[in-house]
């Protein structure tokens, strides 16, 4: 769940995934996009539709109507193991108006008779990184592989897949390193002992016969690593091309001057690029390919890349810079056999340091962090000097003799002490008859701390191709999004045009096809979808808004539940730097103002209190914890005007208020509140999350809506879990969050934090986290007996991970029950349990092939669900789009049951009307409350209960603050109230331990 932009996509260590309108900021709720205004928007681009000539696979619908056939009314509960294994698909759902799509995927046809045999690779000494690669690239041409070339693709980490089996089944191959262009190794080169090791014989007929079975029962265990074999394959191309840089083994971007690209500032640049990845489904193998755009470094002279990042903030300038790998000029050319230039290619470490090589007999002179060439000396041998001496290393001289650039060596006992001490810049002059033009700009480092080679920014030249690992600034990220967000039918259109060339799907550039005699199926599949029809959204005294688009507006309408609100008032805070939007005498206009509004959309709020200014110096200014402290012995909330969307103003305050003190507070930016056009739109938005924290219930569908919840004996809850960010704090933590219903309304969700032992994507304390839940479900639900069901939306999970849902959480969770429920419950199998995981983070994206199934932005409408074409028929598993995107293209989440006990236990014997089967009852559930997040006035993407977890978790950050965020160098130290996250000790569970007046209630929101 972190990790990601939301609405873009995911953005992971440098890559940004384009072409996600899916959770964009006014899905989110609160600005004036998402909560109050109608559902109509100004002008919009003409729509177009992507245009594609191919039609659906016959067979694939005929295979799949053998296996689940839809006349079916009643359920065999035998035929569906009650067992921890996945729930096999109860049927395909068929509410709705049917629609035909396309989807991001191209048919992959391999030779029924292709053979993959996979082997283990293992090097000896170890290497890392771009070394590890090298020598896989070493290992492909040496003489014991020679004669398998074009039968061979590699991972180039540790696996190796082949067409023909190799004579033994355990090898050692001697590799002796040389860089890249060298004809022969140098000197002295290492030789590595690479262990080729036999592992598994794997058969595409076998994955064939599988996937084309119409038995339900059949299986085949090698699925998973015969996909991951095909991704091997497929991968294989963008890694060993010249062309094409990728990031992590999905993503691939074309260097080539036609690349779509574009300047984010600061020294970085966007690259679109393309995702791909093997899938398989009901009757085919397939390759998911999608948009995606990643931050690069820009390429050419390192000196334009350090001036455009910044040069006077140098702890900055060396994290920027650190691993940016670049080609020096300043010696000779050497070239190769073949009269190419062997590149001499240096690894920045960082930038010079007082301390560089600090237990060298002569260290460096280096007069301040990041200095000049003026600034630094090293010490340079006489020409006399005993060879045992330090020598002043050349640039690229792998042997360490001649004259050149210090890279200063430890000296030895024995050695002579006779040299001097000479300058960069100097030494440059003498040595290369070159006077440094730039000699203030700080050398880079490109030896290490101990062994420092310092080189000025001059004679070297950044090797294109380097994605950036670091977070975007806010800037940049705004670049980003204007670059990534592009109509659905330019991602199709691009994705075809360009898409299946880079990811290596061309045979007439990738030689690995023919080699293996592996078709593609030109275009684009298409695929059946439905269109289901939303819920009637039901506000106080029975009115009903009128949905639209996937939206609708509470004009002359008041909240579900009001919510009520006796003593509150304003705070305005200033910063010495920012520009207030309003005086005091102006805020309590404002804020009577506003106070009309809560009355008029349903809070019961008194008239506010007298608030006050608070003029503070920096976030950490002390001002404001004494000032919520007295706040919270007064108040219920507090409605706080921001000078700026100052983050870490913003996540202080929430962490002295919820874990401190113990008020509600409510943010808003005082630029926004001082608008007079739309205001009123923009105050009735901020009410939603008044009313919701304060216990209200915003809206709520008609029963019938809901089925089995309605019957209030079922509670939804919502798990997620959130990761450290690149860049975080060795000690930051992963945070998990639980929220539930307290009765069938779903309108009140309050959430339970909890600090992980490890970074992993299993919760530790789901026990006392349910038991918690089941507390609130009794008192704050006001019910006599405990749920009967528990209907679990569980966020934040790989694909890989799902086993581990069912092997360590759901024991936690029966454990919890155990603790709580009766004998005589346990008994009749109480609680029953449907887990139901939610991933967001899939690349599979659905574009309409008719203007008449378009939306107004041109993507698939509001309601779209996919079960076929692109699943498998043996798993249970959805793609539903329920919002409708504000832009770019839009992001169904994909929800996959992997463990069910409710629905096929209670529909047993009979499937009500108007639904055929299960998979129309869950899909039209999960749809349903889609209408249901109190924070907007529209269906959201991602079903609610799982959205409220991922919002706890995001408030957890605020806590952690100090351990998640990269603070900037020049930033004073972060105070935090009393949490323990600002210190230099482990995160303790205390971190986000919430204050007891709040803890009980959606104080995320």
């Amino acid at each position: 769940m972190s990790n990601k932009y939301r609405g873009g996509g995911g953005r992971q260590r440098g890559g940004f995934q384009g072409g996600g309108g899916g959770r964009s900021r006014g899905d989110r709720g609160g600005g004036s996009r998402g909560g109050y205004g109608g559902p109509h928007g100004g002008g919009q681009q003409a729509i177009q539709v992507f245009s594609n000539p191919q039609s659906q696979d016959p067979k694939v619908a005929k295979v799949e109507d053998a296996l689940h056939p839809t006349t079916k009314k009643t359920l065999n509960l035998g035929s569906l193991k009650l067992t921890e294994d996945f729930p096999s698909r109860p049927g395909y759902g068929t509410k709705g108006a049917k629609v035909e799509l396309t989807a991001n995927y191209v048919e992959l046809l391999p030779p029924s008779s292709m053979i993959l045999h996979r082997y283990d690779i293992q090097i000896k000494p170890e290497a890392a990184g771009r070394k590890h690669f090298r020598l896989m690239q070493l290992l492909l041409l040496s003489t014991e592989l020679a004669a398998h070339q074009g039968n061979l693709a590699t991972d180039f980490r540790s696996t190796l897949v082949s067409k023909t089996k190799f004579p033994r089944n355990e090898t050692f191959i001697e590799v002796q390193y040389r860089s890249e262009g060298e004809d022969e190794p140098a000197a002295g080169a290492t030789t590595y002992t690479v262990r080729v090791l036999y592992s598994k014989t794997l058969s595409t007929a076998e994955l064939i016969d599988y996937l084309n079975s119409t038995n339900l029962g059949q299986s085949f265990g090698d699925k998973e690593e015969l996909t991951q074999a095909l991704n091997i394959f497929l991968n294989h191309y963008a890694k060993s091309a010249n062309n094409l840089a990728t990031i992590g083994s999905t993503k691939s971007f074309s260097l080539n001057q036609n690349a779509a690209r574009g300047d984010l500032g600061s020294g970085l640049e966007v690259i679109r690029g393309f995702f791909s990845s093997v899938r398989v489904a009901t009757c085919r193998i397939l390759v998911n390919i999608n948009v995606s755009y990643g931050a690069f470094y820009h390429a050419g002279p390192l000196l334009a890349l350090m001036n455009n990042y910044g040069v006077r903030n140098t702890v900055a300038l060396e994290k920027f810079l650190k691993s940016v790998r670049v080609q020096t000029t300043h010696l000779p050319e050497k070239r190769n056999k073949a009269n190419e230039v062997i590149p001499r290619v240096k690894t920045i470490f960082g930038l010079a340091r007082k301390d560089d090589g600090h237990r060298m007999a002569h260290p460096p002179r280096v007069r301040n962090h990041g200095a000049g060439a003026k600034d630094i000396e090293f010490w340079l041998d006489d020409e006399a000097s005993s060879s045992s001496a330090p020598k002043a290393e050349a640039k690229g001289d792998p042997k360490g003799k001649g004259k050149g650039k210090g890279k200063a060596k430890p000296e030895s006992s024995a050695a002579s002490s006779s040299g001097k001490y000479i300058s960069v810049f100097e030494f440059f002059r003498k040595t290369y008859n070159q006077v440094l033009q730039h000699p203030e700009l700080p050398l880079i480092n490109c030896g290490n701390r101990e062994n420092p080679m310092y080189l000025p920014a001059e004679v070297c030249i950044v090797l294109p191709g380097q994605p950036s690992k670091s977070k975007l600034n806010g800037a940049q990220t705004q670049q980003m999004i204007r670059h990534a967000v592009r109509k659905p039918w330019e991602n199709a259109a691009s994705i075809v045009g360009e898409g299946v060339q880079t990811v290596g799907l061309n045979e007439n550039s990738n030689v690995l096809l023919r080699s293996f005699g592996v078709k593609v199926t030109p275009g684009l599949i298409k695929v059946p979808g439905r269109i289901l029809v939303g819920p009637k959204v039901i506000y106080k005294d029975n009115k009903a808004a009128d949905p639209r688009f996937g939206s609708w507006n509470m004009i002359d309408i008041k909240f579900n539940t009001s919510a009520s609100l006796t003593k509150w008032s304003y705070l305005l805070i200033s910063l010495p730097r920012t520009r207030d939007s309003f005086d005091l005498q102006s805020v309590r206009t404002v804020m009577n103002e506003f106070h009309q509004a809560l009355r008029k959309i349903g809070v019961d709020a008194a008239p506010p209190l007298v608030g006050q200014r608070l003029q503070i110096q920096t976030p950490d200014d002390p001002a404001i914890g004494s000032t919520l402290q007295r706040a919270a012995g007064a108040l219920n909330l507090l409605f706080i005007i921001l000078p700026e969307a100052d983050i870490p103003l913003y996540k202080r305050i929430k962490t002295l208020a919820d874990k401190d003190y113990g008020i509600h507070t409510v943010c808003s930016v005082g630029s926004k509140l001082a608008k007079d056009r739309g205001r009123d739109q923009y105050m009735a938005n901020v009410a939603l999350k008044f009313n919701l924290k304060l216990g209200g219930i915003n809206q709520i569908v008609e029963n019938k809506n809901l089925g089995i919840v309605n019957q209030n004996k079922t509670m939804v809850v919502g798990i997620d879990v959130t990761h450290p960010s690149p860049g975080s704090s060795s000690n930051a933590p992963s945070v998990s969050a639980m929220v539930a219903s307290i009765d069938r309304f779903l309108g009140q969700w309050p959430a339970t934090l909890r600090i992980q032992r490890a970074r992993q994507e299993d919760v530790d304390d789901l026990e006392e986290m349910l038991k918690s839940r089941l507390n609130l479900w009794k008192t704050k639900g006001k019910h006599t007996a405990l749920p009967e069901n528990i209907l679990v939306y569980r966020d934040g999970v790989s694909e890989g991970q799902y086993n581990k849902v069912l092997e360590k959480e759901l024991p936690q969770l029966r454990r919890a029950c155990e603790r709580v429920y009766s004998a005589a419950d346990t008994k009749r199998g109480l609680p029953r349990f449907t887990i139901v995981i939610c991933g967001k983070r899939h690349k599979t994206r659905f574009y309409p092939t008719t203007e008449q199934g378009c939306d107004r932005s041109g993507n698939t409408k509001p309601g779209t669900v996919v079960d076929r074409g692109v699943t498998e028929a043996r798993n249970w598993d959805f793609f539903l789009q329920a919002h409708a995107a504000l832009q770019g293209t839009a992001r169904p989440c994909h929800y996959y049951i992997v463990h069910d006990e409710i629905f096929r236990q209670t529909y047993a014997k009979a499937i009500p009307p108007p639904f055929q089967n299960i998979a129309d009852i869950v899909e039209d559930l999960t749809h349903n409350m889609c209408y249901l997040f109190g924070r907007a006035t529209k269906a959201v993407s991602l079903c609610p209960p799982a959205y409220y977890a991922d919002l706890a978790c995001e408030r957890a950050r605020c806590y952690l603050a100090n351990l998640f965020d990269t603070p900037s160098p020049s930033a004073a130290p972060s105070v935090t109230g009393t949490s323990a996250a600002g210190g230099a000790g482990q995160p303790s569970a205390g971190d986000v331990e919430i204050h007891p007046r709040l803890k009980d209630t959606m104080f995320y929101i």
